[in-house]
């Protein structure tokens, strides 16, 4: 798909990562709908960059993706700024540093903020922009997981099993949503600089940048550029890549 022109909304767009994929897709010419949760004054600030640098239509939108309405809303608020909504990025999420063996840390209520936020969030999204998607004949959507989503690893064991789900969302919903639109799934690995890393325990940083054959963490600007690739292809969909400088192996 050619990106010049087209709309992406990116979910956590104010985050670490969240703002290196709004520049790497407003570089290539698509307009960017910057949404966040609560830091509106840094998502305002997202926009106004991204437009004054690529000379493209950026705006923020404030939304809790645990919430249907809102979804519904932010869907339609989007599409009506800007008359279409080709690329969707799932971003957003939550984290919280619980380590696995302390299940008595790890509250219902924790894991219930969790997976509405990581998993049914996305869901959520994706449900809402399918119909638009189908009704223009084209569409991107990009989940944004995690390696621990694919083995028992991780900050915690509900942080693991929701992006474990997200993967598995993303192969579903490629076979639902073909042919008209590609889902595709980026799984980082220790970024740096991230909302998400800043709540680890900095052992279990320093622990997973040394483990890895790189040691080093994983580049942010390299998830990016992914997003771009799954936003540009044709022929690629239901896929999950690993960045995470050499530590898993799928």
């Amino acid at each position: 798909m050619d990106l010049r022109g087209a709309v992406a909304l990116v979910t956590g767009g104010n985050g670490g990562l969240g703002q290196r994929i709004c520049h790497a897709l407003a570089k290539e010419g698509a307009h960017i709908a910057v949404m966040y949760a609560q830091s509106k004054d840094q998502a305002e600030g997202v926009a106004r960059e991204l437009a004054s640098t690529y000379q493209v239509n950026a705006a923020a939108f404030a939304c809790d993706i645990t919430d249907g309405a809102a979804v519904e809303k932010l869907i339609g608020d989007v599409t009506a700024r800007f008359g279409q909504l080709d690329i969707l990025v799932n971003d957003a999420a939550f984290n919280k540093s619980v380590p696995f063996q302390d299940l008595d840390s790890l509250t219902m209520e924790l894991w219930d903020k969790i997976m509405a936020v990581n998993l049914t969030g996305p869901m959520r999204l994706t449900k809402a922009v399918a119909p638009v998607m189908k009704a223009q004949g084209r569409g991107r959507i990009v989940n944004i997981s995690s390696v621990a989503g694919l083995g028992p690893s991780g900050s915690s064991i509900a942080y693991a099993i929701s992006k474990a789900g997200l993967i598995h969302l993303t192969k579903c919903m490629a076979v639902a949503l073909a042919p008209e639109t590609l889902v595709n799934c980026v799984a980082p690995g220790l970024l740096e600089g991230t909302r998400a890393t800043s709540n680890l325990r900095p052992e279990q940083v320093e622990r997973s940048a040394a483990s890895s054959l790189l040691k080093r963490p994983a580049d942010k600007d390299d998830c990016a550029d992914m997003v771009v690739t799954m936003c540009r292809t044709e022929t690629m969909t239901g896929q999950t890549i690993v960045i995470d400088s050499g530590r898993t192996f799928h």
